[in-house]
């Protein structure tokens, strides 16, 4: 039984606590001798804090079958972007991310991870003793701050002309008008493509549900109902959709009842038109010409 200090442990005091929970799911992957993914950085950067909200997550997602697969989907598009002559990466809400240091990427190539300033101080802290196997820069940057997230991108964009952007577990927690704003500001030349995940709002309110205690400071919000089509209507084509429960099936990742839902010859949810269907997925979408 958890004590009362542990359960205190366990809740999330701000988003970029979610930084830890995601590190958590990575040290767990990374121990495995089957390992997706090796992530040696992870256990240092979760902390006791990043296990106990693990720990406190649903049953059906406990062994954090989602961070994982999304961690893999876009560990392989990264690669992919790069080996294609990607010439520049843009991390927004970074958080505690550790590709620079564990993917095999080129000694040239230009990592930018942006965060809050708190964020970046301590993982500049954290990983003090660590070296990146790219030219990584961080910035101290307010991504709710329009203006500064202009002169952000500008300044980027300014030096790239084929940039990939990541926000792996940032959507989630703005609002519709948010999300939108972002989506706006990165539709322009030089961003050649954008990864990220999405959920439905049956997922969404799921996890609100079972965790309204523990993500009372940091709830999810954005879950749009028309999935990838928000984007579409911003600008954005899409170039690939991933389900992240078919691929965890496909990684033998799923708790047992999921691995027999998976493995039904059940018709795939649109992710045009997601309704009440429990659905997230991993997303790469490139400027609509």
């Amino acid at each position: 039984m958890q004590s009362e200090n542990s359960g205190a442990t366990a809740v999330v005091a701000n988003v970029s606590d979610t930084a830890r929970w995601a590190a958590a799911y990575r040290a767990m992957e990374s121990a495995r001798p089957d390992a997706l993914f090796r992530d040696p950085l992870a256990e240092r950067l979760s902390g006791a804090k990043g296990m106990a909200i693990a720990a406190r997550t649903p049953r059906a997602a406990r062994n954090g079958w989602p961070i994982i697969l999304r961690t893999k989907v876009m560990d392989d598009w990264i690669m992919e972007s790069v080996a294609a002559g990607c010439d520049g990466v843009l991390n927004l809400a970074a958080g505690l991310d550790t590709r620079p240091y564990r993917l095999p990427l080129p000694a040239a190539l230009d990592w930018i991870e942006v965060d809050l300033p708190a964020m970046i101080e301590e993982k500049t802290r954290a990983l003090a003793d660590a070296a990146p196997l790219c030219l990584m820069t961080r910035r101290a940057v307010d991504l709710s701050d329009a203006r500064a997230r202009k002169d952000l991108l500008d300044d980027v964009l300014s030096r790239h002309g084929r940039l990939l952007v990541i926000t792996e577990g940032l959507l989630m927690y703005l609002d519709d008008a948010s999300a939108g704003s972002l989506a706006r500001d990165l539709c322009r030349p030089g961003v050649e493509c954008w990864v990220f995940d999405i959920l439905s709002p049956a997922v969404r309110n799921d996890i609100m549900r079972a965790m309204k205690r523990e993500l009372k400071q940091a709830p999810m919000r954005f879950a749009p109902s028309d999935g990838v089509a928000f984007f579409e209507r911003l600008g954005w084509t899409v170039r690939e959709v991933r389900s992240a429960l078919q691929e965890a099936h496909r990684a033998k990742r799923l708790p047992v009842l999921l691995h027999l839902l998976a493995s039904l010859p059940l018709p795939a949810p649109d992710p045009r038109n997601l309704g009440k269907t429990r659905w997230s997925g991993i997303v790469r979408l490139r400027r609509t010409a």
